[in-house]
C-alpha cells in the first residue's frame, strides 16, 4: 500500500499543506481537484521525482522521501507513469520509447525486448505501429502507446496524470476501458490524478479530493456523487458559484 502522512510542499506559496491519504494495495485511487491545485505534485512526490518540504510518503513500508541514488531507483522500477502529453521521445520510433526503460534497466536481448514491445502494444489495441514516429500518431494513440510503455516493465504500481486530457468523448471512453482492463488483467495498484468526472467515476474504487492542500474528501464514487458536501458538489457538477471561488 501508500501511505501519504502530513506531506507538505511549497513553492514559493504552499502547494500541498497538509496531504494525509492511504491507497489500498490493488484499488484504483483517482484523486481530484481543481487545475493547479496540486495533483500532479502529488503523483511525483509518490515516485521520488519531488521530495517534500515535511512529512511522510511510505510505499510498501518503505519512506520514499528518505531513499535517494539506487535505492530510490529500484523503488522506482515498481512503478508505471502514464504522462498528461504522453511525454513520448518524439527523435524514438514507437518501439523505442515502448521498449526504453526494458533497455536500461535490464538485460533482455533485443529480441526479447522487441517481444515484450509487441505484446504491450497489443495489450493497448495497437499493432503494427513500432516504426511510426510520435508524430504519426493521434492523440488517443500517443496516449495508448504511453500506457503500454507505462507496463512494460510489469509494475505493481500505474499512475495516471490527467489520461483523458486533450482527448474527444469516445477516444476518452476508450483510455477508461483500457485503465480499467490493465488494472484488472496485471492485478495492479493504480492512481490517476483527473478533472474529468466521468473518468473518475468509471474507473476509481475510491476518490479523494484535493482542495487548498489537503485531502477534503475520500469515499466511493457513489458516495462522492451524492454527499451533500458544498464544496465537493460544485466542483464535481462544474458550478461557478459555490464556496470554491473562481479566482482561487
Amino acid at each position: 500500500m501508500i501511505e501519504i502522512i502530513h506531506l507538505r510542499k511549497a513553492f514559493g506559496k504552499p502547494v500541498l499543506k497538509d496531504v494525509n491519504l492511504t491507497i489500498e494495495s490493488g484499488e484504483t485511487m483517482v484523486i481530484i481537484g481543481r487545475s493547479g491545485c496540486g495533483k500532479s505534485v502529488l503523483l511525483k512526490h509518490i515516485t521520488g521525482l519531488l521530495h517534500p518540504d515535511g512529512g511522510t510518503l511510505l510505499v510498501d513500508g518503505r519512506d520514499v522521501t528518505r531513499l535517494y541514488g539506487t535505492e530510490l531507483d529500484e523503488i522506482r522500477k515498481r512503478f508505471g507513469f502514464l504522462f498528461q502529453g504522453g511525454a513520448l521521445f518524439d527523435s524514438m520510433t514507437v518501439g523505442e520509447n515502448v521498449g526504453i526503460a526494458l533497455k536500461v534497466h535490464t538485460d533482455r536481448t533485443e529480441a526479447e525486448i522487441n517481444e515484450r514491445v509487441r505484446t504491450c502494444l497489443q495489450m493497448v489495441g495497437l499493432s503494427d505501429v513500432e516504426e511510426q514516429k510520435p508524430a504519426e500518431l493521434s492523440g488517443g494513440m500517443r496516449k495508448r502507446v504511453g500506457l503500454a510503455r507505462a507496463i512494460a516493465m510489469n509494475p505493481e504500481y500505474i499512475l495516471y496524470d490527467e489520461p483523458t486530457t486533450g482527448l474527444d468523448p469516445i477516444m476518452a471512453d476508450i483510455i477508461n476501458d483500457l485503465i480499467l482492463d490493465m488494472n484488472q488483467r496485471l492485478s495492479v495498484t493504480a492512481i490517476a490524478v483527473t478533472h474529468d468526472m466521468i473518468s473518475a467515476y468509471k474507473i476509481a474504487d475510491r476518490i479523494a479530493m484535493l482542495h487548498d492542500g489537503v485531502i477534503h474528501m475520500v469515499g466511493t464514487p457513489d458516495e462522492i456523487r451524492n454527499c451533500d458536501d458544498a464544496l465537493v458538489q460544485q466542483f464535481i457538477m462544474g458550478r461557478g458559484e459555490g464556496p470554491i471561488k473562481s479566482l482561487e
